[in-house]
């Protein structure tokens, strides 16, 4: 009882200690003393839809899981979305085109807001969501209203194409540059258990300890020491604290990462964190794994040494177990490639500052020898508290689903 109140207590110091490196100068919220430039986005051509993967596969929006009708009992996971920053058409008079999942709604209010940004006195037009009449093709997820239709208020098509980026960038799990009347963008179920996977890697990933061997993740013990990267760039053994989060029967979709000189793979989910470079000699920095493309440079480990490999490969799967481990650098050599323990938030030194406390926990407690599957408590609670003090930016799409889980 004492050693949790003293976590609490060092979180909160953690907290303040944030706070002023959270609060940029000038108009709206920024991460660090300094503004970042904006990532440039690249317009969907024609046809070309995001992920590169079918609609109704796992790693997109998931299988068609049945029709709701209004008389049905899953009739109530749909919410109505009233927000004023919509235009809904509403063709049939119905309120039909208002009604989605949560997550349908939460990511088209992102897309209202992004909108808004890009094109000062525009706003996003819904013309199809929900659809009670058989309007769509068989098993079209417009059917559970996990599935919009949507277009500029304008109706400017030359702006469509940006405006299936600005989806994308929204986190729509699924987003087809489908007519030139309009984008289509869905998300994947209430009920998946990828919808709601922060930062993590299959159960079968393998970490090397400090004596050699290969361990798979899930096998992981604290006090273990496994390879990892120091501040500096150069390889070492650092300590194994406990998981951040994790879910041994878990069904969920990998981004999986390949090279081919040294030949390495790894698969991680969307969310996590690696460290790419644009190309051999530019420094690296932490991006999202969902955001890696081929021509990029990761770092792997060969020969004892890390060095940057080009990514010649970027494909989605499935894989069973999701395991976040937590090290005392903040990073970990996984299947011969260096990524970061973090997710979510695209801040590597920000989130290794703000998980001090917990690391002192561990050093003072001796770690958490039996820890119940899911997100670590910790973990749940900056990640909420981050919200309130970060620019959303800053957060990968899928943080919504995190925060709400």
């Amino acid at each position: 009882m004492k050693a949790a109140r003293l976590l609490l207590l060092l979180s909160g110091c953690a907290l303040l200690l944030l706070a002023p490196a959270v609060r940029g100068c000038g108009p709206g919220r920024v991460v660090g003393s300094r503004r970042r430039p904006p990532r440039k986005l690249i317009p969907l051509a024609y046809k070309q839809f995001s992920p590169n993967v079918p609609e109704k596969t796992l790693g997109a929006s998931g299988r068609y899981e049945g029709k709701i009708a209004r008389n049905s009992e899953r009739f109530k996971e749909l919410t109505p979305n009233y927000n004023p920053d919509i235009i809904f058409k509403d063709e049939e008079n119905t309120g039909a085109d208002r009604l989605m999942t949560q997550r349908c709604k939460d990511r088209l209010n992102s897309l209202a807001i992004s909108v808004m940004n890009q094109w000062p006195g525009v706003k996003l037009r819904v013309t199809e969501g929900w659809d009670e009449d058989g309007h769509h093709s068989e098993e079209s997820l417009h059917y559970e209203g996990r599935a919009v239709d949507i277009t500029t208020s304008d109706r400017d098509r030359n702006k469509y194409g940006m405006l299936a980026r600005l989806a994308v960038e929204a986190g729509f799990d699924w987003v087809y540059y489908e007519s030139k009347a309009h984008i289509h963008c869905s998300v994947k179920s209430e009920h998946s258990a990828a919808a709601k996977t922060g930062g993590c890697f299959p159960a079968r990933a393998l970490a090397t300890l400090e004596s050699g061997t290969k361990m798979p993740v899930w096998a992981l013990r604290p006090g273990q020491r496994v390879q990892a990267m120091d501040e500096q760039g150069r390889p070492t053994y650092s300590e194994f604290l406990g998981f951040l989060d994790q879910a041994s029967s878990a069904h969920i979709a990998f981004h999986v990462i390949e090279t081919r000189d040294p030949p390495r793979r790894l698969a991680l989910t969307a969310a996590h964190l690696l460290f790419v470079g644009e190309n051999a000699t530019a420094p690296t920095k932490a991006m999202f794994a969902s955001r890696v493309h081929p021509g990029q440079y990761v770092l792997v480990t060969e020969g004892g040494v890390i060095r940057q490999a080009r990514v010649v490969a970027v494909s989605v799967r499935m894989d069973v177990g999701a395991y976040a481990p937590l090290t005392s650098h903040g990073t970990l050599v996984v299947d011969d490639v260096v990524a970061s323990c973090f997710a979510l938030v695209q801040e590597q030194r920000l989130a290794q500052l703000a998980f001090w406390p917990l690391r002192l926990y561990h050093s003072l407690a001796g770690g958490e020898r039996t820890q119940p599957e899911g997100m670590h408590w910790y973990s749940r609670l900056l990640y909420r508290l981050g919200r309130l003090l970060l620019a959303s930016d800053s957060f990968h799409p899928s943080a919504t689903a995190q925060f709400e889980s």
